[in-house]
C-alpha cells in the first residue's frame, strides 16, 4: 500500500534541531516506509500517537489515517513518550 506522508508542524520543528547527519538518516527511514510499512516499526498501546518508528536511539512517532501517515514528533527516546 503506498501512503502519502504528512508532517505536523511540531514534527517539523523537531527535525531542524537535529544534526544533518542524523536527520537525513531519519529522513531515509521515513521514506522508505512510504510504499510499505517497513522497519521496526511497533503499536504503541495507551499512548497517541498510535505508532512508532524505531531509528538508533530516536523515535518516531506517527499516526495512519486511511492512506495518510502523519508524522507527530521525533525525539530521543528518553523524552519521546512523556
Amino acid at each position: 500500500m503506498k501512503y502519502q506522508i504528512k508532517f505536523k508542524r511540531q514534527a517539523v520543528k523537531d527535525l531542524k534541531a537535529l544534526s544533518p547527519n542524523l536527520r537525513e538518516k531519519i529522513l531515509l527511514k521515513i521514506e522508505a516506509m512510504e510504499n510499505n510499512l517497513q522497519g521496526d516499526i511497533k503499536k504503541l498501546t495507551n499512548f497517541a500517537p498510535e505508532y512508532r518508528l524505531r531509528v538508533g536511539t530516536y523515535r518516531i512517532l506517527f499516526k495512519i489515517d486511511g492512506e495518510i501517515l502523519r508524522i507527530h514528533r521525533v525525539k530521543h527516546r528518553k523524552d519521546a513518550y512523556q
